[in-house]
């Protein structure tokens, strides 16, 4: 997260963005963060003063709320996996354990924009009702989850970006996409490993069409009007190459009904 970079965006929407943050200068921030906080902690801090400085719409505490249930559901997940005794090799550890950072950061910063208005956390069923029973014992069925709530976030918050235009919360908006670029990238490294360890062969960094498991996940991605323009046989192109080059949002509805198995309580 480029911090100098949000500030001068906010500055082109708001140029009273200094005297919003509670009067406090740019240089004198940064030294101050310099001094007393880690790199690590700097999202929370970032969006404290977010909070502090910028009143959210109604409809955009409950967009962020839904972000973070989605941020709970995926940092508890890389949390248990990661400390599950034997189950990822330690040549992709790495990636699962950076995976992990990211979103408990993601968590962290959600929970602090958000305030006292955030929700709880839930209880979590990894196993989804059954589906997936040994998801902490079986790499593969690890990797495939991963994959499936990594596509499956990455389609939400595309969904939910139309509901943050409005101008009291068009920063909320910047700070969710970036979030949501990231957890592409989550996405792209997941899908490609299911290639490389042989659990699905032919796996992409991209979605084709729509194939993936659970199949609610990838629903309706085998899309080819873009734009209202009927894509199909552009270039000589097939329908596969079509439908990797776009990507396709993911209502509420669609996402809490793939989410729910997941959730005990």
């Amino acid at each position: 997260m480029n911090i100098f970079n949000i500030l001068s965006e906010i500055e082109k929407v708001d140029a009273d963005v200094h005297e919003r943050l509670e009067h406090i200068s740019r240089r004198s921030m940064f030294s101050t963060i310099g001094k007393k906080v880690s790199a690590y902690a700097l999202p929370a801090l970032l969006a404290t003063t977010i909070h502090k400085a910028y009143a959210a719409t109604p409809g955009a505490i409950d967009v962020l709320n839904y972000a973070l249930t989605l941020e709970y559901l995926e940092d508890e997940f890389y949390k248990m996996g990661n400390a599950a005794a034997n189950l990822i090799p330690a040549a992709e550890k790495p990636i699962f354990t950076q995976i992990g950072k990211h979103e408990t950061a993601h968590v962290a910063f959600l929970l602090a924009a958000l305030g006292n208005k955030a929700v709880a956390k839930p209880k979590f069923d990894f196993t989804a009702k059954g589906a997936f029973a040994d998801v902490f014992t079986n790499y593969k069925t690890f990797a495939i989850v991963s994959h499936a709530l990594e596509d499956t976030g990455v389609r939400a918050y595309k969904g939910q970006a139309g509901n943050l235009m409005a101008a009291e919360d068009k920063p909320l908006l910047e700070y969710a996409l970036q979030i949501h670029s990231v957890e592409a990238r989550h996405a792209s490294v997941v899908r490609r490993l299911l290639n490389t360890k042989g659990f699905v062969p032919g796996a992409k960094g991209w979605i084709t069409l729509n194939q993936g498991t659970p199949a609610a996940v990838y629903a309706a991605d085998d899309n080819l009007t873009q734009g209202g323009v009927n894509l199909k046989g552009l270039a000589g192109k097939s329908d596969e190459a079509i439908s990797e080059a776009f990507d396709e949002p993911l209502n509420k509805e669609q996402v809490l009904a793939i989410a729910t198995p997941f959730i005990a309580a």
